[in-house]
């Protein structure tokens, strides 16, 4: 058999529950971002930029979003015979019963025969739900020339909020000596991002070893410590660009305006480095003759007839006569009606906004049934809702269905109050 030098395993199964109801039909990679990208996008196209053609992307919850968006892999040149993408889903191995991933390393220990069906010198963990760009052949180079048993990469946090990561402390020449999860009193501000190279052989020796000590292995709290502790060779990569977890409605949004900034941080235009992503042909977008769009992201089918204001607007989207869409995120298939005004806030796709509609206005309270997720003034309504005509709507607002004029008590929704339909 053919030995491939790296194969990437992509881990994409997460929940993604701090994004709310953006997550609750679909996995967290599989949420729009950008407009016209989901955000498994971003590692699917660094493995395809940096020369990794064999990528095993692992799902679990809700995945028929992100698998038929990934589908064979086509817009990133991974539909190969030899290699590609593979959809790798929990499933019975022996027996008549099938085993949920039940940890990160866990995961990868369940497809270890697929890894060694590739034959792999080195295999390079992702995680599928962050925002950055990456050449891993630098990676892999530098894990070469240090002759690592585990590369990790790591981003220089403030020691303020080291505290929230695994830290790697290491010395003068990066070579790690120590690892702590979430540590109280953090000793070094090199902060994982949860992407490793690792020499196949010895992870595939560690991955069998620590599941008959731990049935839900991790790699922060089980494999990185115990091939600390067996006196093996790790090194922390240090990554200097852009790099985003989206995991809150705060960060999710923030994100995405960040895109509309007239020299943005994150730079989706860059030909040496394009983010592909699976993009049916669309038609053109169409500005109605009173529209005005101003610093927005506005995709391919959509058609704007009133006004919009710093926002991102997915592809197939209707803004009508007299709207106003202010500092907001619309996925794709939604229409925003006549006369609506739309002012800080996530509207997932295939979703009616009602002639008339005020969002986003009142005072910032937290919501009553999630304060911890919904509690920055972002009025969030999942996928494939209905708000009716004439209605207003808070700030921290949850809505999730397909609701009707009584759903609203004198045609209001207060901030902070949700309305969320069993059937969703």
């Amino acid at each position: 058999m053919r030995r491939k030098e790296m194969l990437a395993m992509l881990l994409a199964g997460g929940q993604g529950s701090r994004l709310g109801v953006l997550t609750s039909k679909k996995a967290k990679p599989a949420v729009a971002f950008g407009g016209k990208y989901k955000i498994i996008d971003f590692p699917m196209s660094n493995c395809i930029n940096s020369g990794v053609d064999t990528v095993g992307v692992l799902t679990q919850y809700q995945p028929l979003s992100l698998n038929q968006h990934i589908g064979i892999g086509i817009p990133w040149d991974l539909d190969k015979n030899d290699g590609g993408v593979t959809i790798l889903a929990p499933h019975v191995k022996g027996g008549e019963q099938g085993e949920w991933y039940s940890g990160t390393a866990n995961a990868i220990f369940q497809n270890i025969s697929y890894i060694d069906d590739n034959n792999p010198e080195y295999v390079l963990i992702l995680s599928g739900d962050h925002i950055y760009k990456m050449d891993y052949s630098k990676m892999l180079d530098f894990h070469k020339a240090n002759n690592c048993d585990v590369t990790i990469a790591v981003l220089e946090v403030t020691m303020e909020e080291a505290s929230r990561f695994g830290i790697m402390n290491a010395d003068e020449n990066d070579k790690i000596y120590e690892f702590e999860e979430k540590p109280e009193n953090p000793k070094s501000n090199l902060a994982s991002m949860g992407i490793y190279i690792f020499t196949w052989s010895k992870l595939r020796e560690a991955l069998i070893n620590d599941e008959k000590i731990h049935p839900d292995s991790d790699f922060g709290k089980h494999i990185i410590p115990s091939m600390l502790e067996k006196g093996m060779t790790l090194y922390a990569y240090r990554f200097k660009d852009y790099w985003k977890d989206v995991g809150t409605i705060e960060s999710y949004w923030a994100a995405n305006m960040e895109l509309i900034e007239t020299v943005p941080k994150f730079n989706l235009y860059e030909d040496f480095w394009k983010i592909y992503t699976n993009s049916y042909h669309q038609p053109p977008q169409y500005t109605g003759e009173n529209a005005v769009v101003k610093t927005s992201l506005i995709s391919e089918g959509c058609e704007v007839y009133g006004t919009v204001e710093k926002s991102v607007i997915s592809t197939n989207v209707v803004i009508e006569e007299g709207a106003v869409v202010k500092d907001s995120i619309i996925m794709e298939n939604c229409v925003i009606g006549k006369n609506a005004v739309i002012d800080r806030c996530i509207i997932d796709r295939n979703t009616v906004i009602g002639n008339n509609v005020i969002m986003g206005e009142g005072e910032n309270i937290p919501n009553e049934d999630k304060p911890k997720i919904y509690n920055t003034g972002i009025t969030v309504v999942g996928s494939d809702s209905v708000i009716p005509d004439n209605v207003a709507i808070g700030k921290n607002c949850v809505i999730f269905g397909s609701t009707k004029a009584e759903d609203y008590k004198d045609s209001k929704l207060e901030s902070g109050k949700s309305i969320v339909l069993e059937d969703n």
